[in-house]
């Protein structure tokens, strides 16, 4: 670790890294794509004129400059929306469009989703992708890759969450380069063309094919979408029971085309041609077959994006390998990292990306040393010696990026990853057995019985871990400096146990201090704070007062429900506090020196004491709202999403008539009164 901390191409990479996240977080550049060529122009005049007068520490000091600069320039050059014929200048009313379909997304529970490029605007030629949303019918197919629909669409900004700490579907879709979604039914379209070539699309139809030979066989539901993700990278056939158990489990890897399974593909490949490692011209041979391989296997996965991103990494480890020098692999990922970024520089705040390095760095660096603790003679425990060394080293990689997004640990990983990954090799080889003999018709039904067979285990296996709910750890709060500084105690500590140096021993315990000391400020912080908050939820209403370390929520949800909504659950992890729940609901409530009022379905509000309130319309109450406010003159009007919509939009336009601030949570989000 410590010589590949002076491998120059990596402290390029960590400029570019820097400059992706400047331009990400600041949208600072926006002085055009010809004023950033001449800005490249000049660094490259004066990396030469360092390099002529010699200047050696002048060179690397511009280069790192150099590198945050690209970094910058490719986040602007590949948004979209910096180009002149980006689809949002030509939007006007009753417009007309073209939309191409890149990508078949998963269903939600009413829409089929699609990603689509906007492809025209009436005689417009345009970029710029947008998210389809098309209701579910029964009658109406599930649209293609490379489809083309004329439609008069209306484009609609994406909300973000609406709830404190809740997933922000929009700020995923914006990383995707995503800001408008349209809903159109099955009529308001046509199919009027389609792409005239696409990698994608000629992927996506060989994928149907196999999809379509394999159905012509007995698999049972379950099993064909698991066959589907596995081999196919499609997880749209997968029940949420079933996705839930394998996270739970602790191997929701193992359902997903990623590093795992291409790993396990190489190595294999490995083994096949190793006795093409007699020669450097047969270790060429040998290496341009697996890459040949490994992308054929990316074009069956359908060249999705985590699929892409994997075979391009380890790309580079086969060429890595093939040249038998020591840190070769380390180097090799550090060039695919660094590639990658160039072409899809938003690929930094993917959390496949994220992982998929984290975890294979995690095995190069720690594995290896874990491995040479015990070596067992007896060939059976060393090759489960050598598994459990590798998920224990890759666990250290990911546990605390884990814990920031998911929240959660199964504490019988080992267990789940012990018993499946050494079956993966001959199920993914199984598999793509199953799908050759399937395309020639010619799949005996005893392979399909015994294929499926080994699949239901499997799933049964998963299932059985994820019931097992002693041992998964839920709820766990990790904040993204948190999460930093447990990766130096990682780290530190890592170089200590295989460097007992004093230097590396105090850099360990520094990082514990850190970690220490931000979980008594955040104790501190969270003990300060008092809040009044007007949760969003649909047809029901939620409040809740948070006094230090614990929200008291009032509620019209029974008993069991409120204990599992998601929305409360969020809060308490993201802010790591108690919930109380109150058994019934005042209709005043005091905040500091703020009253609040709640008028709910029986639109009682004449109290005397009151004096300029907040007022919070809960469950439709029938009044005239003119009245209310010439009585009570309140300083805001709070309505809740347990509120007819046609209720909530009269009472906005009641509001700008009387000059009354006014507030929609299921518009403007939960609305939060702080001391």
């Amino acid at each position: 670790m410590e010589k590949l901390l002076k491998y120059l191409p990596f402290h390029f990479l960590l400029c570019l890294i820097i400059g992706i996240s400047i331009q990400y977080y600041t949208n600072g550049w926006q002085f055009g794509a010809q004023k950033l060529s001449f800005l490249a122009i000049f660094f490259m005049l004066i990396l030469v004129l360092f390099i002529q007068l010699k200047k050696k520490k002048l060179f690397t000091f511009s280069s790192w400059i150099f590198f945050v600069f690209i970094g910058v320039s490719i986040v602007y050059i590949s948004d979209k929306r910096n180009r002149t014929n980006y689809y949002k200048a030509y939007l006007y009313e009753n417009v007309t469009a073209i939309l191409t379909i890149d990508k078949v997304l998963k269903s939600g529970n009413y829409y089929d989703k699609y990603e689509a490029e906007v492809s025209q605007i009436n005689e417009e030629k345009t970029v710029g992708k947008v998210l389809l949303n098309i209701p579910k019918d029964s009658l109406q197919k599930t649209l293609n890759v490379d489809d083309k629909l004329f439609l008069k669409p209306s484009f609609i900004a994406l909300t973000p969450s609406l709830n404190p700490h809740q997933f922000n579907y929009k700020e995923y879709l914006v990383k995707q380069g995503i800001y408008h979604q349209v809903f159109v039914n099955n009529q308001e379209f046509k199919i009027v063309d389609k792409r005239n070539f696409s990698l994608q699309g000629l992927a996506a139809k060989a994928r149907v094919e196999i999809q379509n030979s394999l159905k012509k066989y007995n698999f049972k539901e379950e099993e064909y979408a698991v066959i589907n993700a596995l081999l196919l990278g499609q997880r749209q056939d997968i029940s949420k029971e079933l996705i839930n158990d394998y996270s739970r489990a602790g191997a929701i890897h193992i359902l997903a085309v990623s590093g795992l399974h291409v790993g396990i593909v190489l190595l294999i490949l490995n083994w096949l041609f190793k006795r093409l490692d007699t020669s450097k011209l047969s270790r060429v041979f040998k290496t341009i077959l697996i890459i040949t391989l490994l992308w054929m296997f990316a074009f069956i996965a359908g060249l999705s994006a985590s699929v892409v991103r994997a075979v391009t990494m380890f790309t580079f480890v086969a060429i890595g390998q093939s040249f038998k020098r020591k840190r070769i692999v380390e180097h090799s990922l550090i060039t695919s990292i660094f590639l990658l970024l160039l072409v899809k520089p938003l690929l930094l705040f993917d959390v496949g990306f994220q992982l998929s390095y984290l975890a294979v760095f995690g095995i190069i660096w720690v594995q290896p040393k874990l491995y040479s603790l015990w070596q067992p003679k007896v060939v059976i425990l060393d090759k489960g010696w050598q598994l459990f060394t590798v998920s224990i080293a890759a666990q250290m990689g990911v546990l605390p990026i884990s814990l920031y997004y998911f929240h959660q640990f199964p504490g019988l990983f080992l267990l789940s990853n012990l018993v499946i990954i050494p079956f993966l090799g001959a199920i993914l080889i199984g598999g793509i057995i199953v799908i050759i003999l399937s395309l020639f018709e010619v799949l005996p039904q005893f392979i399909v019985e015994t294929y499926g067979a080994i699949i239901s285990l499997m799933n049964t296996f998963v299932s059985w871990i994820s019931k097992q709910e002693s041992f998964l750890f839920s709820e766990i709060s990790m904040s993204g400096v948190l999460m930093l500084s447990w990766y130096f105690v990682i780290i530190f500590g890592f170089l200590f146990f295989i460097k007992k140096r004093p230097k590396n021993f105090i850099l360990w315990l520094i990082s514990i201090v850190l970690v220490q000391s931000l979980f008594i400020f955040n104790d501190f912080q969270k003990n300060k704070k008092h809040e009044f908050i007007v949760f969003h939820k649909n047809k029901k209403s939620v409040l809740g007062e948070r006094v230090g370390d614990t929200l008291y929520v009032f509620h019209n949800l029974d008993t069991a429900m409120i204990k599992q909504e998601k929305v409360l659950i969020s809060y308490k992890v993201g802010e790591v506090i108690n919930l109380k729940y109150e058994t019934t609901s005042p209709s005043i409530f005091q905040f500091k020196n703020q009253q609040i009022i709640v008028v709910d379905s029986l639109g009682i509000y004449k109290v005397d004491s009151l004096k300029n309130p907040i007022v919070i319309l809960q469950n439709s109450p029938k009044i005239n709202l003119e009245r209310l406010i010439d009585t009570l003159n309140p300083k805001e009007i709070i309505a809740n999403g347990s509120n007819y919509k046609s209720y909530i939009a009269s009472w906005r336009e009641t509001c700008r008539y009387k000059k009354t601030p006014f507030y929609a949570t299921g518009k403007d989000g939960a609305y939060v009164l702080r001391n």
